[in-house]
C-alpha cells in the first residue's frame, strides 16, 4: 500500500499509523456514526451500510459526552470542530429516525 497522510510504509512492509489528535479522533466517532446511519458505504463491499440507529445514538452520546468533558479545555477550532459535528449528526440521525 503506498503512503498517505494517515499511513506510512515501514520497512518490511509493515503500515505505521500516524499520530492521533482530538480532532482526528472525534472524526473517526463521527464516520463511525454516519456509517451507522446507513450513509457510508462499507469498506470492503462498497454498499450502502445497514442502518443500526441504536449504535449511531451511542456515537451520538459518546459525541455529547466528549463535548461536556472537554468544556473549556479545547482549542476553538476543536471546539468548533465538535459543535459542528454533532450538529449535523443530529440533523442526519432524526431524518433517518423518521
Amino acid at each position: 500500500m503506498g503512503n498517505d497522510e494517515r499511513t506510512s510504509e515501514k520497512p518490511g512492509g509493515e503500515e505505521a499509523l500516524s499520530a492521533i489528535d482530538f480532532s482526528t479522533f472525534i472524526l473517526s466517532l463521527s464516520t463511525s456514526a454516519l456509517f451507522h446511519l446507513g450513509l457510508i458505504p462499507d469498506a470492503q463491499s462498497g454498499k450502502a451500510g445497514e442502518r443500526n440507529l441504536p449504535l449511531a445514538r451511542q456515537t451520538i452520546d459518546i459525541l455529547e459526552i466528549l463535548e461536556t468533558k472537554t468544556r473549556g479545555n479545547l482549542d476553538p477550532e476543536e471546539a468548533k470542530l465538535l459543535e459542528s459535528l454533532l450538529f449535523e449528526i443530529r440533523m442526519r440521525f432524526v431524518e433517518a429516525s423518521r
